[in-house]
């Protein structure tokens, strides 16, 4: 589990979060992330409106991404460390605070001149004291505008600096039309007719006091999505107790050091990674790898920051602390999958760009057609149904409808044991139609041994174990170490080797007292001349029990066969019959010989197997899947496998892999179980069923809201929609988007 974390180390220090204010919409997204694009050394620019924060990758200073942000009209706070997320969650819980204020405010005030309008309290206008009374009114309505609706002016206006509209813009020009269309007829009366002198403070009001109450309850229900980030900083202890000198003593957490020894007593939480110095326990991983059962430590063994210790107490040496702790590339990893965009995401905020400026064409237009083809008194139509336009289509749902789902997916996934490190992989992963399994380490455990050896004349079992050990010291081969440890076991001891060549899909060649080894399969022997005798035979019926036999020759003379078995875990076959179960075809690719690789095909029900393939021909075998017009995802956990992992269209590294094969993935699997690849089939399909909703919500919204907003029913049904309608519909439309989100949490795998 700590391997897959290791190598996003680098990426990690060129990697910047930002926390970013004064956000409106997706709009304001484009401008962020374009400002951000700009500035010399960024790479990549990610902005996550739901979460108002943008990850920056490239080697920027955060002084010019932060001017950058400005520079756009927004404003921007680099987060660096666990204080820089308290101060985010701490001004969150300001902000929502201040527009529950404002709300408060600005309903009280449009109470008030809705009474005064709606009870007959205010004289005709062409009195003193209805000039009075409107006056009042009209600076009541100011206070509103610039106490809660401020922020929305100057967010157009410094929109308008840098050419661009968002959704401040509608809402300024809507609300600032109606108060000076307002005061104007104050002021001026009789430059209208009697019909015309109508006063909108309370629309305005009430839009502004509707938009800041969805925005508050909007905040709220934000603060869910993130939950899965905050349970995993909830893992973290504040506190280590390290033995210094010979005493123990508690410190702050950022204050352990490097090889530190630390205690650890029942029922505590390991503070950082590390290995046991002394005494054994069970720790609970399950928070980090969702497997439920508590895993036996013993000395040497490696435990992990956030891990639950049950009964045992021991002391491990620190060899990862602060940003290096598993944990904390967990919820790194995590962080930035949340703010990477799917495809569909994209597109989205392509449309969202040029969306505030249609409607703003949209509602010139609405207001032309009526002063010239509508009833009198035109000036009130025109009004009414331009700022209906401009309110009812401010596009927020529209830029939370991809950010919200993609955070809780990512979030719920993490919950799994399923790292998702882009979000183009989390799109992808439910469309799926055939998954590639590599055999060793990923259908099985991966610890496989020695089970049969066998000498042909003149040889012995232990001579035969002796030199094939012997030469398997310098290889990297996973069965390798297999080989050794059984040779070690039996008290064998090794001989020293005068030169190694290790032949990839083949074997190796050694030299050895002065004599030729050659260990590997059959390709091996036969390209180098060797006649096998009965070995063939012998190792074909040993494949029909899944074991896999490697051939030792000396002097080009066969000499015997070591058999090796790597038994099939235990949940494999149950993994197989999910992903069966969700349609998609299972592919075993292995480097194995075909008989062993039927064996395990047919004890884990996989559908077909492509067997002795060299490690450069697995990517190819990927490929000639594609080009079926296969969606292939590809689960390995070696070196070998990293080609196929980076050409399927999502690769899956298996937790127990290295550090190539996770750098190649797309979604790393942290409990070293197959189950992993269906719980994110499953999880993908379900953030694209809810972005998809939250899509279809939020684009029939706008086709059916505008329409209506212009005044289209009014020549049938004589009915028009009130701006404060349509002010509350819109408010509404973001909470509905992100209550839908938060359904994803409650998704069961």
């Amino acid at each position: 589990m700590h391997k897959e974390l290791n190598n996003s180390n680098t990426d990690a220090e060129n990697t910047k979060r930002l926390l970013i204010s004064d956000m409106s919409c997706a709009s304001c997204v484009e401008a962020v992330e374009s400002g951000l694009r700009s500035v010399p050394g960024v790479i990549e620019a990610n902005v996550n409106f739901a979460d108002r924060t943008a990850i920056v990758t490239g080697d920027a200073s955060a002084e010019d991404l932060v001017h950058a942000v400005t520079k756009a009209g927004y404003t921007a706070n680099l987060i660096k460390d666990s204080q820089g997320e308290l101060d985010k969650e701490e001004a969150d819980i300001k902000h929502y605070r201040q527009l529950l204020r404002e709300t408060a405010v600005s309903a009280v005030i449009g109470i008030v001149i809705l009474l005064v309008m709606l009870v007959g309290l205010l004289p005709p206008l062409t009195e003193t004291s209805g000039r009075l009374v409107g006056t009042f009114l009209s600076i009541l309505c100011l206070v509103v505008l610039v106490y809660a609706g401020g922020n929305f002016f100057t967010g157009a206006w410094k929109s308008f600096i840098n050419r661009i509209a968002n959704m401040d813009t509608l809402i300024a020009v809507g609300t600032g039309m109606a108060w000076l269309y307002s005061t104007f007829i104050i002021f001026y009366p009789f430059s209208s007719s009697e019909t015309e002198r109508h006063l909108y403070f309370d629309t305005a009001v009430i839009i502004i006091t509707l938009i800041k109450l969805g925005a508050a309850l909007e905040m709220r229900a934000r603060g869910k999505t993130s939950q899965a980030i905050k349970r995993l900083i909830g893992l973290q202890p504040k506190t280590a107790r390290v033995i210094r000198e010979g005493e123990e003593r508690d410190i702050a957490i950022d204050q352990v050091l490097l090889d530190d020894i630390v205690r650890v007593r029942p029922g505590e939480k390991i503070p950082v990674d590390g290995v046991i110095a002394e005494g054994h326990s069970s720790v609970d991983e399950s928070m980090l790898t969702g497997e439920p059962i508590p895993v036996e430590k013993f000395l040497g063994d490696e435990v992990v920051a956030g891990t639950f210790n049950k009964l045992g107490t021991f002391t491990f040496k620190a060899t990862r602390v602060g940003r290096d702790t598993a944990l904390a590339r967990i919820i790194e990893l995590v962080r930035r999958a949340q703010n990477t965009k799917p495809a569909i995401g994209r597109l989205v905020d392509r449309v969202s760009g040029v969306f505030v400026p249609v409607v703003l064409i949209v509602a010139v237009l609405t207001a032309m057609i009526w002063f010239n083809f509508g009833p009198d008194p035109k000036s009130t139509f025109m009004i009414v149904t331009a700022m209906s336009v401009l309110i009812i289509a401010c596009p927020c749902a529209l830029g939370l409808a991809t950010p919200i789902s993609i955070m809780v997916g990512v979030g719920k996934a993490a919950e799994y044991g399923v790292l998702i490190r882009k979000g183009d992989s989390l799109q992808q992963a439910g469309q799926l139609t055939t998954v590639v399994l590599d055999k060793t380490g990923t259908i099985t455990e991966g610890r496989p041994s020695v089970t049969t050896i066998e000498p042909l004349s003149g040889w012995n079992e232990r001579q035969i174990l002796q030199i094939a050990a012997s030469v398997e010291v310098g290889s990297e081969h996973p069965l390798a170490q297999s080989i050794i440890e059984s040779a070690k076991n039996q008290g064998i001891e090794l001989q020293p080797v005068e030169s190694f060549e290790a032949i990839a899909g083949h074997g190796v060649k050694a030299k050895l007292k002065e004599q030729t080894v050659l260990f590997g399969n059959q390709k091996l022997m036969e390209k180098n001349g060797v006649d096998l005798l009965s070995l063939p035979e012998k190792a074909h019926e040993l494949a029909t029990y899944g074991q896999t036999s490697m051939y030792l020759a000396v002097d080009r003379s066969a000499a015997g066969i070591v058999a090796i078995s790597d038994p099939v875990k235990s949940d494999s076959k149950a993994a197989i019959e999910r992903l069966h179960n969700l349609g998609v075809k299972v592919v075993m690719l292995t480097g194995d010989n075909k008989a062993t690789a039927d064996a395990v095909a047919k004890q884990t029900g996989i559908d077909e197997v492509i067997a002795e393939v060299l490690p450069e021909d697995k990517s190819k075998e990927v490929t000639k899947l594609q080009q079926k017009g296969e969606r292939v995802g590809m689960v390995g956990d070696g070196i070998n496998d990293a080609p196929a992992l980076a050409s399927a269209d999502v690769g899956f590294a298996i937790g127990s892999g290295t550090d190539i094969a996770i750098e190649s993935a797309d979604i790393a699997l942290m409990r070293g179980s197959l189950h992993g690849v269906p719980d994110a089939i499953k999880i993908s399909k379900a953030t694209l069923r809810n972005i998809k909703e939250n899509l279809f919500g939020a684009f029939i919204y706008n086709i059916l809201a505008i329409p209506i907003a212009a005044g289209l029913l009014y020549p049938f049904t004589g009915l028009l929609l009130n701006p404060i309608i349509a002010g509350a519909a819109m408010a509404m439309s973001s909470v509905t988007v992100v209550s839908n989100a938060n359904r994803l949490r409650w998704f069961k795998a």
